[in-house]
């Protein structure tokens, strides 16, 4: 890797079962990969967009939410933290040699899973604000799994594009709900990070 974004996950692992070294993908983090790997995230109300290059293989992760501005803002400052996510993970991409013009796309999330986030439509927002930015952005959609009331285990292979979606009807431990809270948190108190500029 050549960057050193805070926000780059850092839980590498080996995973038997898909016989591949794997990166989790938290709240707020991202992380590409050139080399064969196997990206994952566990998704309640926050979306992850699975963005690569067709050719190439070179392909990454991302898992953000808008922050909740109790229904103030529609558009603005909220909106710019998923912009920031989507820009940091296409930037890395574009940097290690993707190719714009071959990037697709594969969003999954946005699940009405916490009765505390379900009341602002948290979800919905997220889903709604990933599929507008890629259409925005002329990437294409070539698969999606969003909204509906459970969380997801998304498992990524860049490399060839593959994604496999656990549907997890049942959760057997709060950690996905109090990590979500936590960084539901945690954007309530951040100052927004500036502006990145895409890279063409």
């Amino acid at each position: 890797m050549h960057t050193y974004d805070e926000n780059l996950a850092t839980n590498r692992y080996y995973d038997r079962h898909f016989g591949a070294e794997a990166a989790k993908i938290l709240p707020g983090e991202y992380f590409v990969s050139s080399q064969g790997m196997l990206l994952v995230t566990v998704l309640g109300s926050c979306v992850a967009a699975c963005i690569r290059d067709s050719d190439s293989g070179i392909g990454g992760m991302n898992h953000f939410m808008l922050p909740d501005d109790g229904g103030r803002d529609t558009v603005g400052t909220s909106a710019r933290y998923g912009t920031y996510a989507m820009e940091v993970l296409i930037n890395h991409l574009l940097k290690m040699g993707a190719r714009r013009n071959r990037l697709e796309a594969k969003v999954f999330g946005g699940g009405a899973v916490l009765a505390s986030l379900s009341s602002s439509n948290v979800g919905a927002r997220n889903a709604e604000f990933v599929l507008d930015y890629l259409k925005t952005e002329k990437i294409p959609v070539v698969a999606k799994d969003l909204l509906d009331s459970y969380p997801r285990k998304v498992y990524y292979f860049p490399a060839s594009g593959r994604v496999l979606v656990k549907k997890l009807h049942r959760v057997h431990n709060e950690t996905l709900f109090s990590r979500e809270r936590d960084y539901k948190a945690r954007l309530a108190q951040e100052p927004m990070a500036g502006d990145v500029e895409l890279f063409i």
